[in-house]
């Protein structure tokens, strides 16, 4: 049983449009490679869709089978330069709406900038304003989203941050608890001996005293040692005459 005739008809569904035009282009895609493999035929296609975009497949080179197309055209029916001029004034044709198309792009683009509204009617004008007017209520909405969500990021990253706050000041006290609560150390060793306070000017007052000490040491020494002398000489002396001397004095 044999499938049902489809009606060929334009698609009104967008998207069920661009469905059956992907399916079918890469069917016709397939048939032409087929058909150049299977029978060595030289194959060119060329597929515009409908927003434009090309799509192409070539056994050889699309512009070599074309200029083949041209040429076999032309020694066929001799019509080869009515094609050309009337390609060429299309073209041309083309080329005049494009540069029509840029040029009241241009003059829009002044216009809204404020620019080349001298020629201007009234009419126009007030049309302008109204589509400035719209332009800046759409950008003045925008920024005003965008401040927004930038205010509420701040309050959110403001509530993360007194959270995290909060989170280390509790950790805080509880170390300062941790720390008064722990038993002091135990004095196992041997007492460290605190070392006195180092004054100079008592240690430089000590010495100068005990140098005195040590010079008045040394004099009374020298004295006595003299003395010593004198009286060992006497007593030699006296030895030799045959005198004691007893107390210092001689008897």
């Amino acid at each position: 049983m044999g499938r049902g005739k489809i009606e060929i008809k334009r698609i009104e569904n967008t998207t069920s449009r661009q469905v059956t035009f992907c399916k079918r282009r890469n069917g016709l895609l397939k048939k032409a490679y087929e058909l150049s493999v299977l029978c060595e035929a030289e194959i060119a296609l060329i597929v515009f869709s409908a927003r434009g975009r090309l799509y192409e497949y070539a056994s050889n080179s699309t512009r070599t089978t074309i200029d083949r197309y041209k040429k076999a055209s032309a020694s066929a029916s001799g019509s080869a330069p009515a094609i050309d001029v009337n390609s060429q004034q299309y073209f041309q044709q083309e080329s005049a709406k494009l540069r029509h198309q840029i040029q009241s792009l241009q003059n829009a683009n002044r216009n809204l900038m404020g620019e080349s509204v001298g020629n201007l009617t009234l009419k126009e004008l007030k049309s302008l304003e109204n589509r400035l007017d719209k332009g800046i209520g759409r950008i003045r909405a925008k920024k005003h989203e965008l401040l927004f969500a930038e205010i509420e990021y701040m309050q959110k990253l403001e509530a993360d941050l007194q959270s995290e706050n909060m989170y280390l000041r509790a950790k805080v006290a509880d170390a300062e608890r941790l720390a008064l609560a722990a038993p002091p150390p135990s004095s196992g060793g041997a007492e460290l001996e605190v070392l006195p306070t180092f004054d100079a000017r008592t240690y430089y007052h000590h010495q100068a005293v005990s140098m005195l000490q040590d010079a008045a040491a040394a004099s009374s020494s020298s004295r006595y040692s003299q003395s010593s002398q004198a009286a060992a000489a006497a007593a030699t002396t006296a030895l030799h005459l045959g005198y004691q001397i007893k107390g210092g004095q001689l008897n």
